[in-house]
């Protein structure tokens, strides 16, 4: 299994883009039990971008950002947001019960840790199979854990890419599974997966949470020279990308893909448009 090396300056090219669904799911959360100066955690915080927006909402908080990518980190940290802290672990092992938290966050995170045993997903290109106990059972096996760890009247927050049926992410597992590539990269190259929708609800709802999960496709223009290939280069792209690292093959592969998207995502007069599918849900423990 190939944990992927982030690079956060590639990840930031993008930060309107990553960020404006975060902003949405906030929309949708209520008051949190101690407002204005709640606990917050930020579940796969990154280089410090969601964090930003989670102080913008609530400015007196106590938040932890929590990471499992020391690069991310050390951009995080590099920001210098006030009042907020960064911890270096693993969501898929954390345990957020000492911190008692108001709210969990998760922008764009847990399909990283992928789905586990469960029906009804969409899978990336190649899924967990075992490891830590919450890689074995997915990420949907965390919610139970975090909705005990809140305050009562406390929230669970996330969002998840719901595009791995696009051709940005299936061009890639057909091109890494071809006979070039195979050998290569082998085929536990990336690891990520989401459920649909309605297995979200369920269980949020088994865990004591009464949910909101809805989806949204954004229609993003993106501006410049093979701007999609850029835009995965920060994130589906990575675990290939750090399985390459510096050696030859990475031009050849990255042209060969580059082709692929240019054909699945043409450009337009304006740019090239890029759909790109999320799911959101919010989920808020029963008193």
């Amino acid at each position: 299994m190939t944990d992927p090396v982030w690079d956060p300056e590639q990840y930031l090219r993008f930060a309107d883009e990553r960020t404006r669904p975060l902003r949405d799911l906030l929309a949708r959360v209520p008051a949190l039990p101690h407002e204005p100066a709640p606990t917050v955690l930020d579940i796969g915080c990154g280089p410090g971008n969601s964090t930003a927006v989670l102080r913008e909402r609530w400015p007196a908080a106590r938040i932890t950002g929590i990471d499992n990518s020391a690069e991310m980190l050390a951009a995080a940290r590099a920001e210098g947001e006030p009042g907020s802290d960064y911890l270096l672990a693993d969501a898929a092992d954390y345990d957020p019960a000492p911190a008692a938290p108001d709210a969990i966050v998760s922008n764009a995170a847990l399909q990283w840790i992928g789905f586990g045993t469960g029906d009804r997903t969409q899978q990336g290109p190649s899924s967990p199979k075992a490891g830590a106990a919450g890689r074995t059972e997915g990420h949907i096996g965390l919610l139970p854990r975090w909705a005990q760890a809140l305050k009562p009247g406390g929230v669970i927050a996330f969002q998840v890419p719901g595009n791995f049926g696009s051709p940005s992410h299936t061009a890639l597992a057909e091109l890494r599974r071809s006979p070039r590539w195979r050998a290569v990269l082998g085929a536990d190259a990336t690891r990520s997966g989401v459920h649909e929708p309605g297995a979200y609800l369920d269980a949020l709802a088994g865990a004591g949470c009464s949910a909101d999960v809805w989806e949204t496709t954004y229609s993003t223009l993106l501006t410049g020279p093979d701007p999609v290939l850029e835009w995965v280069k920060g994130t589906a792209l990575r675990p290939v990308l750090t399985r390459l690292g510096e050696r030859t093959e990475r031009e050849a592969f990255l042209a060969e893909y580059g082709a692929l998207l240019r054909e699945a995502y043409p450009a337009g007069p304006h740019g090239t448009v890029f759909p790109f599918r999320r799911i959101f849900a919010v989920g808020v423990k029963r008193r």
